[in-house]
């Protein structure tokens, strides 16, 4: 009868783990997927279209600008994305960036400004960074995933 109750806990914790991790997994793949839609978002809507979503393109003649310049359209596209997989991620959890710079600090296309560009040609790069809570809480700790995509903006 121990030896029962031993092998049946044993059991009982790697099939929990098991699926904690797959639980795990999952929440990391929705999350980088609504990363990829959000840039998606971001690239298809860039300053070219009546629903502008950026900084715009102050440098371009006439300026461009947008209405939602701080990529909040951006954002919510990402939020719903992952609510529709049951993971609950705030807006504050998305950062939205124009034109980016590499580990080096070099833009992408050679003229970044610091208020970022959404013409044509520019990237755009969606970061989440989402606190991940076990579903089963055996004393495993909350950690934060981070998920990343980029893109150019092609009109």
């Amino acid at each position: 009868m121990v030896e029962f109750m031993l092998v049946t806990t044993f059991i009982f914790l790697v099939f929990i783990s098991v699926l904690q991790i797959i639980l795990l997994m999952h929440a990391y793949n929705t999350l980088a997927d609504a990363a990829k839609e959000g840039v998606r978002y971001a690239v298809v809507h860039g300053t070219n279209n009546s629903i502008c979503s950026g900084p715009g393109n102050a440098k371009s003649s006439p300026a461009i600008t947008c209405t939602d310049t701080t990529g909040q359209n951006v954002m919510n596209t990402v939020t719903n994305f992952a609510g529709l997989s049951f993971q609950n991620i705030l807006s504050t959890d998305v950062t939205v960036s124009y034109n980016p710079q590499d580990q080096n600090g070099t833009c992408a296309n050679g003229n970044c400004s610091s208020a970022g560009c959404s013409a044509p040609g520019c990237m755009v790069r969606v970061t989440v960074n989402h606190t991940y809570t076990p579903l089963f809480v055996l004393g495993w700790p909350s950690f934060t995933l981070n998920a990343a995509a980029e893109g150019r903006i092609i009109n």
